[in-house]
């Protein structure tokens, strides 16, 4: 199979998973025409996407479902309005920009679609980026539990 042809598959399959994950069109959203493919040399599997030079997701070998990064998440958020989004409190927002874990007391408001173990993106009340992370709790669980982790961030704009 030529290169060529072999990348265009790769960018399909891609947008097909992140189109599963996210919703209609996030694929597109995600991933420009450009990015580089990764593959582990060991298994020839794909592992890692980037753009630019920088890593806008990882594919989970566990799952086969996209881990995003903060570089990843800033590309889809404008596609995402609120879908897959949990707007966490002033007070607690420094700390998750520094990557620590999201507390239920602290979320403010959660899509309602997030269900345990789904990649979120995690903003401030005034809708700026903080982090991303795997759900822990439903949506409606985050929004009105006062205890536990709703989210454990993955990355964050203070490590990314």
């Amino acid at each position: 199979m030529d290169e060529e042809l072999a990348r265009e598959l790769d960018l399909r399959r891609l947008r097909a998973i992140a189109d599963y994950q996210f919703g209609p069109g996030a694929g597109e959203a995600l991933f420009p025409d450009d990015v580089q493919v990764i593959r582990s040399r060991r298994t020839g599997r794909i592992r890692h996407i980037r753009h630019g030079g920088k890593l806008l997701a990882t594919l989970r070998a566990s799952d086969g479902q996209l881990a995003l990064t903060i570089h990843g998440a800033r590309r889809l958020l404008p596609f995402l309005g609120s879908r897959y989004v949990v707007v966490v409190s002033a007070e607690a927002a420094p700390f998750v920009a520094r990557g620590r874990s999201v507390f239920a007391k602290h979320v403010l408001r959660a899509d309602w679609g997030i269900r345990p173990g789904d990649e979120v993106i995690v903003v401030g009340p005034d809708g700026q980026l903080l982090a991303v992370g795997r759900a822990l709790l439903t949506g409606q669980e985050m929004a009105s539990f006062k205890r536990g982790v709703a989210v454990r961030v993955r990355d964050s704009v203070g490590e990314g």
